[in-house]
């Protein structure tokens, strides 16, 4: 690999005598892996052609990952470099909480928090890019959540909306991506000797926004998949600076796991708590984690609901309840595929409905948002029509009507095309599974299932 000349005299200066293996690791190739869903039925198929175990991660494997399988395409794996996985381990969000993952695009760090929270509280999934947001918001419907609301906000924006509201806040900050070299070359192209320090100053404005959303005693996590100090020690050695009540909370190290270096930055031993993953020491592409915890604030006003900001953009205008008829219609339809479902709060958003998380603040004026919750479907002339995430979120021993396919009918549910069965059963919407994986809904009509799968998700 052909590396910046600059970047190579800056870490040859940095790391001494151990420059040159961490510059030649940049010609071996890069690591795959992917982690399990362990909301949804294990999926055998995958695992049995991985290459391994990711021994800090319990739920992840080495190994590639067939974009057009069924445990992929069913949100039964998520395809995740393996040392991208350890900051979901060290996020450690628990069940209930309220989470905000500040930087979420594409969603592979945020589908893992969804799992170690078991999808119970409430995870704010935000990103500032539009067309960014959109793809994070499909990886987090295909992987089956309730809790989440994708949103498409700054930082900035953010921060008046949820004033000392979130017990964890992940910032995998945009970096100068020094560490995904490998993975991804084209970001060599991108990199320059200010770079790094660029890149600094913006991550500080982040988490700056952070700090501001975060509780008392609450735990902010900061990452990167970068090398430059500036971007890593430095940022931590800031953070320290600025906010006396913030410690640091040692990342647990395992084999192949660097310190933090104090001398990176302006020498504070506490800077050792965090870790660096290098990829000559470990199977895996370059990252950064630090962990913090903010100490006790003089503050009764934490729990107080934020106030919003009036923004005057064109949103998606939000009904707070149904009106009766789309109540029926909609209950007409629960009531026949999952009768015991009882959604916390519906809301709709023009003829879409969702349910909203339990700890999800009521009023959502002035906010941008993608996905408010779980998509349940859409209101259509006189009927309702139910939404795959509302599928891939269920499981398939919880519903009163269920239609087993077999691999070959999958394939061609997938693809759009009409699928028969058998022996006729009662007409009407069925969940479809395949190998206990819930694939989306259809409708039957004698032996032909009229076929729902959204146009744009076929292949």
């Amino acid at each position: 690999m052909q590396l910046p000349e600059k970047f190579i005299e800056k870490y040859q200066r940095l790391l001494g005598d151990e420059a040159p293996t961490f510059l030649a690791s940049f010609d071996q190739p890069s690591q795959s892996g992917f982690r399990v869903n362990p909301l949804k039925a294990a999926p055998q198929a995958t695992i049995d052609q991985a290459a391994g175990k990711v021994p800090y991660v319990p739920t992840g494997y080495y190994g590639g990952v067939d974009g057009r399988s069924l445990d992929h395409v069913t949100g039964a794996i998520y395809s995740q470099e393996p040392s991208a996985m350890y900051v979901g381990e060290v996020v450690d969000p628990q069940p209930g909480e309220r989470v905000l993952d500040l930087c979420a695009a594409p969603g592979g760090k945020t589908t893992h928090l969804v799992a170690k929270m078991h999808d119970q509280g409430l995870l704010v999934a935000n990103e500032i890019f539009r067309k960014r947001a959109k793809v994070l918001a499909e990886n987090l419907e295909r992987w089956g959540t309730t809790s989440t609301v994708v949103m498409n906000e700054s930082p900035a924006d953010l921060e008046e909306q949820f004033p000392q509201f979130f017990d964890r806040i992940l910032v995998d900050a945009p970096c100068s991506g020094e560490g995904m070299f490998r993975k991804e070359p084209a970001g060599i192209e991108y990199w320059n000797p200010d770079y790094p320090a660029e890149c600094a100053n913006r991550q500080r404005k982040i988490l700056a926004s952070a700090m501001k959303m975060l509780k008392p005693g609450g735990i902010l996590v900061y990452s990167t998949c970068t090398f430059a100090p500036e971007e890593d020690e430095q940022n931590l050695a800031w953070l320290l600076q600025n906010y006396p009540d913030l410690k640091t909370v040692p990342v647990k190290k395992y084999p192949g796991m660097d310190d933090g270096r104090p001398e990176w930055a302006d020498n504070n031993p506490a800077i050792r708590d965090a870790v660096r993953l290098f990829p000559h020491h470990i199977k895996g592409e370059g990252h950064f984690i630090a962990k913090l915890q903010n100490g006790d604030l003089v503050s009764v006003e934490a729990a107080a609901p934020a106030k919003r900001h009036r923004n005057k953009k064109k949103r998606r205008q939000q009904r707070p309840s149904l009106d009766k008829q789309d109540q029926a219609e909609f209950t007409a339809v629960r009531d026949v595929l999952l009768p015991d479902y009882q959604p916390n709060r519906l809301v709709t958003f023009g003829d879409q409905l969702y349910a909203l998380p339990k700890e999800m603040p009521a009023d959502l004026a002035g906010m941008t948002i993608l996905r408010p919750g779980l998509h349940l479907g859409t209101f259509k002339k006189n009927r309702f029509e139910p939404a795959l995430a509302w599928a891939l979120a269920t499981d398939p021993a919880a519903c009163s009507r269920v239609l087993e396919l077999s691999h070959d009918q999958w394939r061609q549910y997938v693809h759009g095309d009409v699928v028969t069965i058998d022996s006729p059963k009662q007409n009407g919407w069925y969940f479809l599974a395949c190998d206990g994986h819930t694939t989306g809904f259809g409708k039957l009509v004698g032996t032909t299932i009229k076929n729902f799968y959204p146009k744009g998700l076929r292949f």
